[in-house]
C-alpha cells in the first residue's frame, strides 16, 4: 500500500475525503488484491463505528466497502426515457462523477434563483429525546445535559439502564420519545442496545424480570435493536410490539419502521433470526430479508434487500436505492423537522440512487437537486419547504 492510498484512506474514515480522494480510492479499491490490503490496513488500525459491534470483523469492513463504493454514485435516475439519463450531483451529495450522460437535443432554460427565506432555523437532527418516568414526570435529553437515577444515567446523548436486582417482581415502564429533528440510544437493562430514529417512541421496562420473557414495545417509529442473547438470561424469549406486529427474537440485529403516517411496517434482518406474529399468522426471516406488513390487508411479503440501505441511518448516513424524490423528503422532512410541500406532483416520482451524510445543510442538497434539472425552483419559508 501506497502513502498516497494510506493516507486517503484515514481522511476517508476521519470524514475529510474529498471528491478527488474518493475517486483514487473507489478506483484502487476495486482490485481484488487492493481489497485484501483495505481489509488488512482497517483491522489493524481503525474501530470501525459502521456495524456498531466488534469493529475487528468482516461485517463492519464489508460496510465500509459498500459505503465508500456508493458514496461516488448517488445518481439521479429518469427512467422514462428510452435510454437512461444520469446526471452526477455536486460534491455536497459526496459524488464522484464517473460518468455524465446528457441528452444534448434538450433545449436551454433560463435559471431561476431559489427564494430562501430564513433557511437558519432549518438545522440538521441531533441527540434529543423526551424521557419520561413511572410517575409521569418528564424529562428533557439533550446534548450538553445529564441526568441520573438509582438504575439509568444519561449523559444527553444516550441513555444507559443497570442491570439493578434481577429479582424484581414488578414491571415498571418509562417511555422514550424522539421528536422530528432527533435521535437517541438507550442501552436497557438486559444490555440489549437501541438506536431510535426521528419522531419515534420506544415503552420499555426500567428492569426485567429475571426467566420472564422481556418485552418492550415500539409505539411508532423507527428503531434497530442489538438484542442480547437469550441464553445470557436463562433463555428469556425479547418481543418488541407495535399496534400491527409481534416481532420475537432470542438474540439477533435487526430494523423495524412502523411510522404513524405510513401503512406499511417494515421489519429488516441483519443477524440472527426472527419471527414476525400478525391476524395470528408467523413470518420467519432469514438475514439480508425484509418482511413488510401491509396494515390495511394484512399482509405480509418477504424480499431480499440490501440491509445497508435500511440501517445506516443509525450511522449517520441515509442510503437512496432507486428511492423517489417523494419518498426521499419523508425521510428529510423528519430529520430536519421541516414541511415539505410538492407545488409539482409531477417530480415527486423521480429516483435517485446514493448516500447522504445526515450532518449536511438542507439548502446545500436541494440546491444540488434543481442542479439536476428535476425541479424548477425552490422556495424555503421558515420551516416550510415548497418545491416547485
Amino acid at each position: 500500500m501506497t502513502p498516497k492510498i494510506e493516507k486517503i484512506i484515514v481522511k476517508y474514515l476521519t470524514n475529510s475525503a474529498s471528491v478527488s480522494d474518493l475517486d483514487t480510492l473507489s478506483e484502487w479499491i476495486e482490485k481484488d488484491s487492493n481489497k485484501a490490503l483495505f481489509k488488512d490496513y482497517v483491522k489493524a488500525h481503525f474501530a470501525i463505528n459502521y456495524s456498531m459491534n466488534d469493529p475487528e470483523t468482516d461485517v463492519a469492513v464489508e460496510r465500509l466497502l459498500t459505503a465508500i463504493r456508493k458514496e461516488k454514485s448517488f445518481i439521479y435516475r429518469i427512467k422514462k426515457q428510452p435510454i437512461y439519463r444520469y446526471v452526477a450531483a455536486a460534491s455536497v451529495l459526496l459524488i464522484v462523477a464517473l460518468t455524465v450522460f446528457l441528452n444534448k437535443g434538450e433545449g436551454t432554460t433560463d435559471i431561476v434563483e431559489p427564494v430562501i427565506v430564513n433557511t437558519s432555523i432549518i438545522e440538521p437532527g441531533t441527540d434529543k429525546a423526551t424521557l419520561t418516568l413511572a410517575n409521569g414526570e418528564q424529562v428533557s435529553l439533550e446534548k450538553g445535559a445529564s441526568f441520573q437515577t438509582s438504575n439509568a444515567n444519561s449523559n444527553g446523548e444516550q441513555i444507559v439502564y443497570e442491570a439493578g436486582d434481577r429479582k424484581t417482581q414488578e414491571l415498571v415502564y418509562n417511555y422514550l420519545t424522539i421528536p422530528r429533528g432527533g435521535q437517541f440510544y438507550i442501552v436497557l437493562s438486559d444490555g440489549t442496545k437501541v438506536w431510535l430514529n426521528s419522531e419515534s417512541q420506544l415503552k420499555y421496562p426500567v428492569s426485567f424480570i429475571e426467566g420472564e420473557t422481556r418485552q418492550v414495545e415500539l409505539v411508532y417509529g423507527e428503531a434497530y435493536f442489538d438484542v442480547t442473547s437469550s441464553v445470557e438470561h436463562n433463555g428469556s424469549k425479547f418481543i418488541v410490539l407495535n399496534k400491527s406486529q409481534e416481532v420475537e427474537v432470542l438474540g439477533t440485529e435487526f430494523n423495524i419502521k412502523a411510522y404513524k403516517d405510513e401503512t406499511n411496517v417494515y421489519t429488516t434482518l441483519v443477524e440472527g433470526n426472527v419471527t414476525i406474529n400478525f391476524e395470528n399468522k408467523k413470518q420467519n426471516l432469514i438475514p439480508n430479508q425484509q418482511s413488510k406488513l401491509d396494515i390495511n390487508s394484512g399482509t405480509v411479503e418477504v424480499s431480499t434487500v440490501d440491509v445497508y440501505n435500511e440501517i445506516s441511518w443509525k450511522d449517520g448516513i441515509f442510503s437512496f436505492e432507486n428511492a423517489s424524490l417523494k419518498d426521499i423528503m419523508k425521510v428529510l422532512s423528519r430529520w430536519y423537522d421541516m414541511e415539505v410541500i410538492f407545488e409539482n406532483e409531477r417530480v415527486e416520482d423521480e429516483e435517485f440512487i446514493g448516500l447522504l451524510r445526515k450532518d449536511q445543510d438542507i439548502e446545500k442538497i436541494i440546491a444540488a437537486i434543481k442542479d439536476f434539472g428535476i425541479i424548477n425552483d425552490y422556495e424555503f419559508k421558515d420551516k416550510i419547504l415548497i418545491i416547485k
